[in-house]
């Protein structure tokens, strides 16, 4: 499941097919005005609203909520004909990436967007996904979901996630994205685009986490790596790495001083210090 086609982000979420009449509409389609992502970071999803499983069993958000794991949400429609199918492929790449298991570690959430879709559909798209994946266990940590217009509208409102529906060619526009959940259901990171960096995964997972997952290095990797906004990534912080040094040479420092003073203990009079001309 693997994709190289970015393309198709920007041709299937701001190019419309339009009649032409030998000019170029330069104006942004209505349609776009509502799709996009609003960040609600601090905010929390409604727990207590109810999906459909892949097994059309009713279940809310809460259920599917592990304690101490953060989750992966994942909004998407199982009959699109584009963007989902890469958004839910970079999801793919990006977990098979990361040494950590869905289940075990932290949980997925795949939830379609178009209230029109059954269990189905969503027990489709998770055999599929599971066949590819070689994780045992994986089952009982990515959930595909489906559920009614009201439902879609509290989570989709929650995390901001803003989506429009063409009659034109009966297909919902949005935007190429995924959010991290707390334990607790508050969101705590959103990630863009079609190709995700699992080093980016990894940390916003053990962000959401509160530090309650990971290995003692990744831990130290995660002091000197902070969230950027405006590259949507996860870069060095040069306060924590300025501290570190400080630290580093303050303890020499203290060293010398301290050997200085042990060459010295044994004179009554403080060192000299000459200087030659």
């Amino acid at each position: 499941m693997k994709t190289t086609l970015n393309v198709l982000l920007f041709i299937s979420v701001f190019i419309f097919v339009v009649p032409v009449h030998g000019q170029l509409n330069k104006e942004k389609p209505a349609l776009l005005d509502d799709v996009g992502v609003e960040e609600k970071l601090g905010d929390t999803i409604p727990l207590n609203t109810r999906f459909a499983t892949s097994e059309g069993d009713s279940v809310t958000l809460g259920e599917l909520m592990d304690e101490g794991k953060p989750v992966l949400l994942n909004p998407l429609y199982y009959e699109c004909p584009t963007l989902c199918g890469l958004v839910l492929d970079a999801v793919f790449n990006v977990v098979e990436e990361l040494k950590w298991n869905p289940g075990d570690d932290y949980t997925i959430i795949s939830f379609s967007i178009d209230h029109d879709e059954d269990h189905t559909l969503a027990a489709d798209a998770k055999r599929d996904v599971l066949n590819d994946l070689d994780r045992p266990g994986a089952g009982k940590g990515w959930h595909f979901l489906t559920g009614s217009e009201a439902s879609v509208k509290k989570l989709t409102d929650a995390v901001g996630f803003q989506f429009s529906y063409d009659e034109r060619t009966d297909e919902y526009m949005h935007m190429a994205s995924i959010m991290l959940i707390s334990p607790e259901g508050i969101v705590t990171r959103y990630l863009y685009g079609l190709e995700m960096r699992e080093f980016d995964l990894r940390n916003a997972l053990y962000e959401a986490a509160d530090g309650q997952i990971g290995s003692t290095i990744d831990k130290a990797v995660l002091y000197c790596f902070s969230y950027d906004p405006s590259s949507q990534s996860y870069v060095p912080v040069a306060i924590n790495i300025m501290k570190l040094g400080g630290l580093v040479t303050m303890l020499i420092l203290g060293i010398f001083l301290t050997i200085l003073w042990l060459r010295n203990s044994g004179t009554s009079e403080p060192p000299k210090i000459e200087f030659q001309e």
